[in-house]
């Protein structure tokens, strides 16, 4: 660990979360630099069934200064196994010097826990309302090391770029075939597509049922919202948009057969890039790898790319005890 020339304030040994402290928790993920609707109990519970919580709060001079949305398995803790991304969340006004503190009771915590090793998924910058890199220097001092980079594709909103001449030569296949574009709330047929999709293309099935979108959309309705295209009625493409603060996330997206050579997704994504989502700061397209990071779908990025994004890395540390 890195010597401090000064003596920060006083860090406790965190407290694992319980439900009494919902509504301390999720108070603090709203007025947090890195925080999201992600974080909220009543996303992160929304599978319990599936990870074994271990949520860690942090507290300094009596003050909560950080959150840990984590799981166990077995010896090992995750940040969070449910979760894309989900390491420290902390506050306006968190310092350097506190952040290896708060990894420090971190660590202590672990090693009075019997866990071993610490799986830890930073939030990306993207998210960031302001800087909040502190817990990246933290992993440095720890010597985690980097085990997984994924990369995703996004664009910078107040500076978009044209988009190449394949998508602009679908969007007019689209407009040529009256293609509408709405918000809808029919994530059954959505979810209908998007199996059909995953299993022909992939060999499986989407991480959530349609049952588990509608719910977490009756949750979070200005959160989780469903767009999608339409020919006469007829549902040919939609996409799934995760909201936070800064970033509009593209959590699902699907092209019906009769959709694909028509610009059906097209269409939406070029609405909610110049319309719905223009005043927020990035549109995030998802990632585009495999098996950690190892295998790039060069196609797949292509697509997203020729929109105008460009790479952003999911990063994923290990810290051995």
């Amino acid at each position: 660990m890195t010597l401090l020339e000064e003596t920060p304030p006083n860090t406790l040994p965190p407290l694992m979360y319980k439900p009494e402290n919902k509504t301390t928790w999720d108070n603090f993920v709203t007025t947090s630099k890195n925080g999201g609707f992600l974080f909220f109990r009543d996303y992160l519970e929304y599978h319990s069934h599936r990870f074994t919580d271990h949520s860690l709060m942090f507290y300094s001079d009596n003050k909560l200064t950080a959150l840990l949305p984590a799981s166990v398995d077995g010896s090992t803790l995750y940040s969070h196994g449910g979760l894309t991304f989900g390491g420290i969340i902390s506050d306006y006004t968190m310092k350097t010097p506190l952040m290896l503190q708060i990894f420090h009771s971190l660590t202590t915590h672990c090693h009075n826990h019997g866990i071993t090793e610490i799986i830890y998924k930073p939030v990306p910058y993207i998210y960031h309302s302001i800087p909040a890199d502190e817990d990246l220097y933290a992993l440095f001092t720890y010597n985690a090391y980097l085990v997984a980079r994924n990369v995703s594709s996004a664009i910078y909103l107040p500076n978009t770029l044209s988009f190449d001449g394949n998508r602009k030569d679908n969007l007019r296949k689209a407009r040529k075939n009256n293609l509408t574009v709405h918000q809808s709330n029919d994530f059954d047929s959505f979810m209908r597509i998007e199996e059909e999709v995953l299993i022909e293309r992939h060999g499986v099935k989407p991480v959530h049922s349609a049952e588990e979108i509608k719910m977490l959309a009756d949750r979070f309705p200005d959160n989780i919202k469903l767009f999608a295209s339409f020919k006469d009625d007829v549902m040919l493409a939609g996409i799934i948009m995760y909201e936070s603060r800064n970033v509009a996330h593209m959590q699902y997206a699907a092209n019906s057969k009769a959709g694909w050579n028509i610009g059906a997704q097209d269409i939406i994504e070029d609405h909610l890039i110049k319309e719905h989502y223009k005043d927020k700061r990035y549109f995030d397209f998802g990632i585009s790898t495999e098996k950690h990071g190892t295998l790039l779908n060069v196609g797949l990025i292509k697509r997203k790319e020729n929109f105008g994004a460009s790479a952003v890395v999911y990063d994923t540390y290990k810290i051995t005890l």
